[in-house]
């Protein structure tokens, strides 16, 4: 038996994970050629948002029961780099939307049964920025008021997950940190989205305004930070054990792979018979260059082995039944944020390796090297704040990101 493939009676059959993964490469050229369209619409063109529904690929990590394919966690990372080779905007998108999916199916079943019942492909988009929102304990539910930034996808959601904070008073311990289920009746989308990378995922602001949240429509940072989850009576799964926020920069790391991967992909191609125009000599024979090549070769492989690792390892913990203490968590962080460093840097030496001609608007560098960098700015793959906060816990200290 090949790795992921079965053999039987000397045919292979592609395992699901793969016939996703194919899914997405066969894509990743129509979303290259769309690329500029999705950057000048700040948000997915039509077509590719009908394509990535026809595809699958927004529902690959949700529920079998309610006819997604709830792959492993790893398909973040094989399916997201085959996208993001092609238009990591599109990647970004895809990430956030399926991997809400994958948390829905942690909520109440009430609100899977109101979400998915009504319509499986519905999109959802998030913030999860906590401090954003202010909720109040009321009767039956709880009262939202607030304004996030950073909504990604939010122009073809139906819904929104959007964190905040219990305050004082209410009857839940003050300081809770909750998520809220809002349908898009009741939030405002706010054009803020003007930025020179990730251009393509229309990250807008939202705001609420004292919006009522019925109980089962949030969910408690505590419930999902590994092990069983308010909807296990629906989703037994191994996936929807998993604990959300520590493995949380793994559902968008895949974008920085496949970046660097596209980027170094093309770097070899423009590279193999192209002549210096001062003196025509060849680039490909200059030790220089091949040395580069080795380089952001060896940052890319080493990033993608950290990230598929943790994730293959995550899922056997779960199916374990086994949860990461906190140490072993602030360890995920560390190495996720670590990991997208990598692809940084790989892109960063390309970039400097291709002179002036990876300044032409035209190519597909430029924008490659925007999107590495505004890849790298999330708070998630900031190693000054996951390897500091690492450093804490192993030094006996607090830790210093409650959501864990």
């Amino acid at each position: 038996m090949k790795d992921n493939v079965v053999t039987f009676q000397d045919a292979e059959v592609p395992t699901p994970l793969e016939v996703y993964v194919d899914r997405a490469r066969e894509l990743a050229p129509a979303l290259r050629e769309r690329a500029a369209q999705t950057e000048e619409l700040r948000r997915l063109p039509t077509e590719t948002e009908q394509d990535l529904h026809g595809s699958g690929l927004f529902r690959m990590l949700q529920p079998r029961r309610v006819g997604g394919a709830e792959l492993d966690y790893v398909a973040l990372i094989d399916v997201i780099e085959e996208l993001a080779k092609g238009d990591a905007s599109v990647a970004w998108n895809v990430s956030n939307l399926g991997s809400h999916h994958w948390m829905l199916g942690m909520f109440p079943k009430q609100a899977q049964d109101i979400v998915w019942g009504k319509d499986p492909d519905a999109l959802i988009a998030s913030s999860f920025i906590f401090p954003c929102g202010k909720a109040e304990r009321v009767d039956g539910g709880y009262r939202l008021n607030g304004r996030w930034p950073f909504s990604s996808g939010v122009d073809p959601s139906t819904w929104n997950m959007l964190a905040g904070m219990v305050e004082a008073g209410s009857a839940d311990a003050g300081g809770e940190q909750r998520i809220f289920l809002l349908h898009k009746e009741d939030y405002e989308i706010i054009d803020t989205w003007f930025t020179t990378g990730l251009k393509g995922t229309g990250s807008k602001d939202v705001s609420a305004d004292s919006v009522f949240v019925p109980d089962h429509m949030t969910l408690a940072v505590k419930d999902i930070a590994g092990g069983p989850t308010p909807g296990s009576i629906a989703n037994e799964g191994p996936l929807f054990r998993l604990p959300v926020f520590a493995l949380f920069p793994f559902v968008l790391s895949g974008c920085a792979l496949g970046n660097a991967q596209g980027c170094l992909d093309d770097f070899i191609e423009n590279t193999r018979n192209r002549a210096s125009k001062y003196n025509q000599a060849k680039l490909a024979d200059f030790q220089s260059i091949q040395i580069k090549i080795a380089q952001a070769g060896a940052k890319i492989d080493a990033a993608r082995r950290i990230m598929r690792s943790i994730c293959i390892d995550a899922m056997l913990a779960a199916r374990a039944h086994q949860v990461p203490n906190l140490l072993e968590k602030t360890r995920l962080r560390r190495d996720g944020a670590y990991s997208v460093g990598l692809c940084t840097e790989a892109v960063d030496l390309l970039f400097a390796a291709s002179g002036a001609s990876g300044l032409y608007t035209r190519g597909h560098l430029q924008r490659q090297f925007r999107e590495a960098h505004a890849i790298a700015s999330h708070i998630a793959f900031s190693f000054d704040a996951a390897g500091a906060n690492h450093g804490r816990v192993e030094l006996g200290l607090t830790s210093d990101n409650p959501t864990l």
